[in-house]
């Protein structure tokens, strides 16, 4: 099987998730057996970022992990929280800020407390120079304004999960931010119009990811019983890149692999 060499990094993967409470071991040792041989845990809250180093930790040889606060849980910031954010930030194993940013879609927690606590961590990332890996659903235009301000001052940021539309994509191009794609590609309910948007992507921007246990790729056959996705099915997205850019599997794994050792400084693979 060619993704059986150890070339993929999941740039998103919630392994601190409950729904891996009972074989967090096995899903491990699925990812490698795949080729997956890096992982990234998501921080999404000040706890949950706590329990991603945690693993990062554990798992040493193959897990790092982001610490951020997401904008669903921005309603349960307050005022220590950038101070603790501070503070895990300088584990070893953190290798970005996030996931932050803006979420207009649901609205879990109020737009503005959303912004405030999406820019307080913009700051941060801008004293600690560190990466961020942002969270944005229907809110592109004023993700945009409020990144502008804060970009030639940003080491570098990646747009977790894109699912926008061709403007969008653009608008953040031109920011000079990463894309990271997942199993949505995967879906020809509602990830058709993505498709048509990865040739506009430049290779050196484009990052792959699973966001397990979530956005299981409806083009896996056979499918798990559980449809809980993990980052073993991440060959999956890198099929469907490769066959809509009309190159080989191992290229695009290659690709990826390079853009996000460079993008989370991680150590290069052999």
């Amino acid at each position: 099987m060619e993704a059986s060499s150890p070339t993929l990094i999941d740039i998103g993967v919630n392994l601190a998730d409950k729904s891996f409470n009972n074989d967090r071991e096995d899903v491990l040792s699925r990812a490698k057996q795949a080729g997956v041989n890096t992982l990234i845990i998501t921080g999404t809250s000040v706890n949950g970022s706590e329990k991603a180093l945690e693993l990062a930790n554990q798992y040493d040889d193959v897990c790092f992990a982001t610490v951020g606060i997401h904008p669903h849980d921005a309603k349960q910031a307050n005022a220590q929280s950038m101070d603790q954010l501070r503070s895990l930030a300088m584990d070893k194993k953190a290798v970005a800020l996030g996931e932050m940013g803006l979420d207009f879609n649901r609205d879990f927690s109020p737009r503005p407390q959303q912004e405030k606590v999406f820019i307080q961590q913009l700051e941060l990332a801008c004293e600690l120079k560190l990466p961020v890996f942002l969270h944005e659903r229907d809110a592109d235009q004023r993700m945009q304004a409020i990144l502008k301000d804060y970009r030639d001052y940003l080491t570098n940021a990646v747009i977790h999960c894109f699912t926008g539309h061709k403007q969008a994509l653009y608008n953040y191009l031109d920011l000079d931010l990463h894309i990271g794609l997942t199993g949505w590609i995967c879906d020809e309910r509602r990830g058709q119009h993505l498709l048509e948007l990865i040739p506009s992507i430049p290779s050196n921007r484009l990052m792959v990811e699973t966001d397990a246990p979530y956005l299981l790729p409806r083009t896996l056959s056979p499918k798990p019983k559980s449809r809980r996705n993990e980052p073993a099915f991440l060959p999956e997205v890198i099929k469907a890149i490769a066959d809509c850019q009309h190159v080989g599997y191992q290229i695009i794994a290659n690709q990826t692999r390079h853009v996000a050792e460079s993008f989370f400084q991680l150590p290069t693979a052999h």
